[in-house]
């Protein structure tokens, strides 16, 4: 069977249960969690893999994982993973989950990138801009890089809108070669 198929499946499984028992916020919460520890610690997937750890050490890694108190539903995903010898599959389940959940619920992912903090008032301005757009509830990121000089680029769905100072200046450069 194919990887993205299987993850798709529990994951579906997964939305479904937590929407029956109203936990799915708290599921999407964990599971972004989950995803969030698979990107800023690279080992947890290669000690998930190995063999040799006990599946009672594999849950309790999960659970870490999850972040500091994950919801009994979660917990019961863990162990039904752990029990189909699906563990190695997780952190796939984790973001087919977080991808169903946004679908189902209509949220888009923004990013503003700014040369310096914006205020809550230019931030709430640009979240209503793009939820006005996209007809739907944005969960919005800020993130102050100040490589890009001035200006910002915002991104989200599948659009991007830069108008940062360097990027403006890479073009000028790239006319006058």
């Amino acid at each position: 069977m194919d990887l993205g198929l299987i993850s798709v499946r529990y994951a579906r499984a997964l939305l479904k249960a937590s929407i029956e028992t109203k936990m799915s916020d708290k599921v999407y919460h964990d599971m972004q969690v989950l995803c969030e520890s698979y990107l800023k610690v690279p080992e947890l997937r290669f000690t998930i893999d190995n063999p040799m750890l006990s599946k009672d050490k594999k849950e309790d890694l999960f659970i870490t994982a999850c972040g500091s108190s994950p919801c009994e539903l979660t917990k019961t995903f863990i162990k039904l993973i752990l029990k189909e010898d699906r563990e190695s599959m997780m952190q796939f389940m984790a973001n087919s989950f977080i991808t169903l959940y946004r679908k189902k619920n209509n949220l888009i992912r923004a990013t503003l990138m700014t040369a310096t903090t914006v205020s809550p008032v230019t931030e709430k301005k640009i979240r209503q801009l793009v939820e006005s757009m996209t007809k739907g509830h944005v969960e919005f990121e800020t993130e102050v890089k100040p490589e890009i000089i001035g200006g910002f680029i915002l991104e989200y769905d599948t659009y991007r809108m830069d108008l940062s100072v360097k990027t403006q200046l890479n073009t000028v450069l790239s006319q006058l070669k």
